[in-house]
């Protein structure tokens, strides 16, 4: 009997995709050691946007919450999702941050990392993969899938091999926009294994009504292990229910390890959670139904769902239909990147902002001018020209890795903000996210929780 292993997603995708990561620590405490006790390959916890919104929405130091995750959450190895050279904010840092960001993650307690990087471009995953086995932890390399013109299974392959030689200790394959057919999977992952020595993994989204099935075609093709979300927190633009995935596997020979009667436990304890936030009109009905239309438009959940609340603000939600047409329109323009964050963000707000304003580029991202100027890395095909002209003028791409051209600046900054807080975790979260961790800092200075965890933290070497 073949072990399928399953990682719930509950505690950091499932919500970040239905509820734009409004999940707080308190909400899930208490049902943390039925997690750890359910047989779980991992528990899917931090990373992703969690950070953002622990300081943003939520006012939870994002160590402190790993920290307690990890107090309670011994047995189960504990994963996030690392953007590689952008860690978990929305520009490439220099080295030195990255380094000590993995390092200070694993202190707190990190055991497999989920690395990937927007534009498969491997030289900006390199030092996070280098320094996450440095560390002892879990260095999983990721491949992003998308579908386009120029992606097939032959480059997917090529990417394989190249995370083998890195050194990865394993492979994900990051189906954000729930794209990969039931045969894709199959045929990807077979071909895969054949390639690679290594454990795959496949994580995707019910957002178009398809990742069961092509679940089930990858486990038959040999993947080691899914992303799947406990069944109040599933499906719509989340991951595969955990329940149903776990009994169907069952059913047909395989072992998952997981204890049926604990995840009815676990669902129970969610169901009242997510009703509050459905009264609330956090989470939003669009985002619970499968939609195959976005199997043309490609937008992963948390994009949809982000571009709603964008809409909504600017009371235009009228506008999503060309919004959602105008999307595969702007990736195109910028050479097909996959649309995985920070690239989903982009390519999403632009589109809006080329509806909003009624003339496509009258203004453009900076965040857009940055990725023409190759401040993300390489684009998997050529950026319009057009487009590059009035991003850049004159002004040449860059053709190296851009965290080359970058400073050391971690060191600097602690100097700099050493009368606010001289904690090296505080210094990350203002590296990251310096105007909403500024207050957050400050705040939390002012009222002191963990000064006995931080002097211990204090005698490690890092």
């Amino acid at each position: 009997m073949r072990n399928i292993h399953i990682t719930e997603t509950v505690l950091r995708d499932a919500n970040q995709s239905l509820i734009a990561t409004r999940l707080s620590f308190e909400q899930f405490a208490p049902i943390l050691k039925e997690l750890d006790n359910t047989g779980y390959h991992s528990l899917e916890c931090w990373g992703g946007a969690t950070f953002d919104s622990c300081i943003r929405y939520l006012n939870e130091d994002p160590w402190e919450r790993l920290k307690k995750i990890k107090t309670v959450a011994k047995k189960t190895p504990l994963q996030m999702l690392l953007r590689g050279q952008n860690l978990l904010g929305y520009k490439h840092y220099p080295d030195d941050v990255v380094r000590k960001f993995i390092k200070m993650t694993v202190y707190y307690g990190m055991d497999i990392i989920r690395i990937f990087d927007a534009l498969n471009d491997y030289r900006n995953i390199e030092v996070a993969m280098d320094e996450t086995k440095k560390q002892g932890a879990h260095a999983q390399g990721t491949i992003v899938y998308t579908v386009s013109p120029i992606h097939d299974i032959e480059s997917y392959i090529k990417l394989a091999k190249q995370l083998e030689n890195m050194g990865a200790d394993s492979i994900c394959l990051k189906d954000m926009a729930g794209l990969i057919m039931p045969k894709v999977a199959f045929d990807l992952v077979k071909s895969i294994k054949e390639t690679v020595k290594l454990p795959v993994y496949l994580h995707s989204h019910s957002t178009n009504g398809i990742a069961e099935m092509s679940y089930l075609k990858a486990v038959e093709a040999g993947v080691d292990g899914i992303d799947c979300a406990i069944s109040s927190f599933s499906s719509g633009t989340s991951q595969p229910p955990t329940e149903s995935l776990h009994f169907a596997l069952e059913d047909m020979g395989y072992n998952t390890g997981l204890d049926a009667s604990k995840l009815k436990t676990i669902n129970d304890f969610f169901k009242p959670i997510r009703e509050d936030f459905v009264k609330s009109g956090v989470l939003d009905a669009k985002v619970l139904t499968p939609q195959p239309e976005a199997l043309t438009y490609q937008i992963p959940g948390g994009m949809l769902s982000n571009m709603i609340s964008q809409l909504k603000a600017q009371n235009a939600i009228e506008k999503l239909d060309e919004v959602l047409k105008e999307v595969p329109k702007v990736r195109e323009d910028l050479g097909f990147p996959p649309l995985v964050t920070p690239m989903s963000q982009m390519v999403g707000t632009q589109a809006t902002m080329n509806v909003l304003t009624g003339e496509r580029y009258k203004m453009i991202l900076k965040e857009v001018k940055a990725y023409c100027r190759g401040e993300y890395g390489k684009a998997p095909a050529s950026i319009n020209e057009e487009l590059l002209r009035k991003a850049l003028g004159d002004e040449k791409p860059i053709t190296i890795r851009y965290a080359d051209t970058l400073e050391p600046v971690f060191e600097k900054t602690k100097e700099q903000i050493k009368d606010m807080t001289t904690h090296d975790e505080d210094i990350l979260s203002y590296l990251l996210f310096p105007q909403i961790a500024e207050e957050f800092i400050k705040n939390k200075n002012m009222h002191p929780t963990t000064d006995h965890y931080r002097r211990e933290y204090k005698s490690q070497p890092v």
